[in-house]
């Protein structure tokens, strides 16, 4: 007895075997998924992508290899622990008639699905055990089959293989042929690891999975050289220059040149591969090099500003609606935000062959952030600055670059309710996506999400491109959250939208704007309709200074809180910093959303007899306009805290007594600090967050300072240095494998250390193979069986 009294003292660590929720939480796990839906390029068929349930702990545990921040399975040269598809089904939009693609295996684990720009085919990627195959799927028959016996190298970022413009045949990165096994790890290494600074200044932000040694960069060069391999629709197949490391490949519009990029030596111990040196160059399409384009060195010096890039040509790509002219930009301030100059950034365009001066397209006075290509007398392109939140988009005529960029929208972007939406786009002729104008050409399509001061309300709009005026073609109504997902005709009369509500799931309607006519094209299930009766409110609500917050509250089916009395309450957030209260105090949720009780967030509780605060607004508003927001983080967050309770004890709902806090990553991150700072809860969640910011002195989340520039802020703002003033019981849950930059695993592991070591409450759940967010079906189970037996223990029966 005396030795079991101990060991409860002092706590105890301990492999235990997975647990299992309640039947009714185990249940939202468990439900079956909606398919995912794509449109066709021609908008003649739907594509439905159904997928399986949450995979198991085995299906999770499989082998993995952590190279220059990518995470790869060695065994069939793809990435590990990504999501799958496993049944694809085609749609007839018009007669709703559904077939499934045969031909498939047992089981087939299916990702990388695309469609031909010409509409015929449906491709994919087939992942096998030891290797992956390309497939297609003649759309005509649904009958699918390899297209080669070429294996698939899917372990660079992004898709391993692309279309071309006429849908002739697919760009592939492939396993080259010659490829012999795995460099082994030697026994024994052939010196030290030795890196040097020289004096110039190389901050970098805190990057997981990072080559350490030799032997990780051969393993690199193992697994991540690819060739380029040509594959026709008919199977036949040629290889295209020789093998490498392709960091990206792309085909010009006109279907004659390639674009590529490939990764260079030397490798780098202290940035990801993103950053690694490379060359991009123009080819002819059976990989004869016609120019380079850019040399890019070792990216390991980037200033840690926000809007800060590198120097020489970036952002390199093909103009859309031109045949093959290179669109690029070029910084103007060294790349170094912190640099006053009248230019950013100047874009360029670089027609065939390439060799020639670069025509000047625009100049930006702050930081380019996309293009959209539209005709030669129109596209769209954009600027936004971090430092006072503004975002320019400009209309240019590529077809002139010595016409002058007309300014068509200037606006703060964190102002929701001026938000004018962005273009859609459409194929052209060459089977790029441009943009979506009117049959006169005067006006272009936008969609946005409608924020407003009852909710998010998302729109179709007209914009007229020379005076900038909007006419509204459609806007989401009450009782329903309603989104456009395709304009299906040249009027934009003819519309696809995605419609919900609170007690119906997302689903797919075709919408006649001219007749007012309205057609349902999916009719998939609510997930959990045992939980159809629980009741959900959109709430909104004032803290102390006056600032609008709001939230969705959750409470059990019948709850009356007259007759029933206050439950215990759980509140769930993430904390997001804004340069302004106005911006802060605008609504950025609808009323009309679907109510789907979800296993991830803390919706599950409702199950549990919990009233639930999902989703409350946890503004740190900067205090004047040269003060970084988290200057005042913990005060504004103990603001929030103490308006979202006081709010649902004020209503009777909650029991002011019987409050809890969660949140995951940096939603864990602000339930440590209310917890070191205010004693209003009972317990709190904190799942995969970070909590010394001493491990990350090159920034966090939106802090654009280092540790030696704002030192009392990283001090104030890091939990583990008030661990001492945590008296309220914390769960800490984390991922062992989590690879999210700043949440080391260690992160838990030592605030947990400071806490029991403080004389405080605390337990650590370490999950197997589990990354920042937790797939596997045994982990899902366990994460919920320890949230609800530390919220019944610490808060519903304290």
């Amino acid at each position: 007895m005396v030795a079991a009294l101990l060991l409860t003292s002092t706590g105890v660590t301990a492999q235990e075997t997975y647990k299992m929720p309640p039947p009714e939480v185990a249940a939202l796990v468990d439900a079956p998924s909606s398919p995912g839906l794509r449109l066709a390029p021609d908008n003649s068929f739907i594509v439905l992508l159904h997928s399986p349930g949450v995979p198991t702990i085995e299906d999770v545990a499989q082998p993995e290899l952590r190279l220059a921040g990518i995470r790869i399975n060695p065994r069939n040269n793809g990435p590990s622990r990504t999501g799958y598809n496993n049944r694809i089904t085609i749609k007839d939009p018009e007669t709703l008639e559904e077939r499934d693609i045969t031909g498939l295996p047992t089981n087939p684990v299916i990702q990388n699905v695309n469609m031909s720009p010409d509409s015929r085919f449906i491709s994919f990627s087939l992942v096998q055990p030891t290797h992956i195959e390309l497939w297609i799927a003649d759309v005509a028959t649904a009958q699918a089959r390899k297209l080669t016996d070429k294996h698939i190298n899917n372990t660079w970022y992004g898709s391993p293989y692309d279309w071309s413009p006429d849908g002739s045949f697919i760009l592939a990165r492939t396993i080259p042929s010659n490829r012999g096994e795995a460099p082994r790890e030697p026994v024994a290494p052939s010196g030290p690891i030795i890196q040097t600074a020289t004096g110039d200044a190389a901050p970098a932000r805190t990057f997981q999975d990072l080559l350490a040694n030799p032997h990780d960069e051969a393993l690199f060069e193992h697994y991540f050289t690819s060739e380029l391999t040509r594959i026709n629709v008919d199977g036949s197949t040629s290889t295209i220059g020789q093998a490498a490391i392709y960091g990206s490949t792309s085909v010009s519009p006109d279907g004659q040149h390639l674009l590529v990029t490939q990764v260079q030596k030397p490798y780098s111990y202290t940035v990801p591969a993103s950053r690694f040196p490379n060359v991009t160059e123009v080819w002819s399409i059976d990989g004869t090099k016609i120019a380079t384009i850019a040399e890019t060195p070792l990216l390991d010096n980037i200033p840690i500003a926000f809007n800060s890039t590198y120097e020489g040509r970036r952002n390199i790509t093909w103009r859309n609606a031109a045949h093959a002219t290179l669109f690029f930009l070029e910084t103007q301030d060294g790349g170094d935000a912190r640099v006053d100059v009248d230019v950013r950034d100047i874009a360029y365009l670089l027609e065939a062959p390439f060799t020639g001066e670069p025509s000047e397209l625009a100049r930006l006075q702050t930081r380019y952030a996309g293009v959209t290509w539209g005709n030669d007398n129109l596209a769209l392109i954009y600027e936004t600055w971090r430092a006072n939140r503004t975002q320019r988009v400009w209309h240019i005529s590529p077809g002139d670059v010595h016409s002058e960029p007309r300014l068509v929208v200037e606006r703060n972007y964190e102002e929701r309710y001026s938000d004018p939406g962005s273009p859609e786009t459409r194929r052209n002729d060459m089977g790029q996506n441009v943009l979506f104008t009117s049959p006169d050409g005067s006006e272009i399509y936008m969609t946005g999400i409608g924020a407003s001061p009852e909710g998010n309300r998302p729109f179709l709009r007209a914009m007229n491109i020379e005076t900038g005026e909007t006419r509204e073609l459609w806007r989401s109504e009450a009782p329903y959250f309603e989104q456009v997902t395709t304009i299906l005709d040249d009027d934009a009369t003819r519309i696809i939208t995605r419609r919900e509500s609170n007690n119906e799931p997302p689903n797919f309607f075709e919408r006649n704007l001219v007749e007012g006519s309205t057609r349902a094209l999916t009719e998939f299930p609510h997930p959990s309709p045992d939980l159809i009766d629980v009741q959900t409110e959109f709430v909104s609500f004032e803290r102390a200074d006056g600032l609008t917050l709001t939230g969705q509250l959750l409470l059990p089916p019948e709850y009356d809180a007259e007759n029933d009395g206050p439950l215990p309450l759980m509140i769930w957030a993430y904390p997001r910093e804004f340069a302004s209260a106005d911006a802060a105090g605008q609504v950025s949720d609808s009323p009309h959303r679907f109510n789907n009780i979800s296993y991830w967030g803390p919706h599950f509780l409702v199950t549990q007899g919990y009233a639930v605060l999902a989703n409350a607004a946890m503004p740190i508003v900067a205090p004047a306009p040269d003060i970084e927001p988290n200057e005042s983080s913990i005060e504004q967050l103990t603001l929030n805290a103490e308006a979202a309770i006081n709010y649902v004890v004020d209503r009777g709902i909650a029991d002011r007594n019987r409050v809890a806090v969660g949140g995951h990553s940096y939603g864990a991150f602000m339930t440590a600090n209310l917890l070191a700072h205010t004693d209003l809860f009972k317990a709190g969640i904190a799942r995969s967050g970070a909590y010394n910011r001493s491990l990350t002195p090159f920034g966090f989340q939106a802090e654009p300072r280092n540790i030696w520039e704002a030192r009392d802020t990283y001090i104030t703002m890091s939990p583990f240095f008030y661990a001492h003033q945590i008296e309220t019981p914390i769960l800490f849950i984390h991922g062992e494998a989590d690879n999210n930059s700043g949440t080391f695993p260690i992160q838990s592991e030592r605030m947990f250390q400071a806490i029991r070591g403080t004389g405080g409450t605390a337990k650590l759940v370490m999950l197997p193979h589990e990354s920042h967010g937790y797939r596997a079906r045994e982990s899902l189970m366990h994460m919920l069986h320890e949230t609800i037996e530390w919220l019944d223990t610490y808060v519903k029966n304290q």
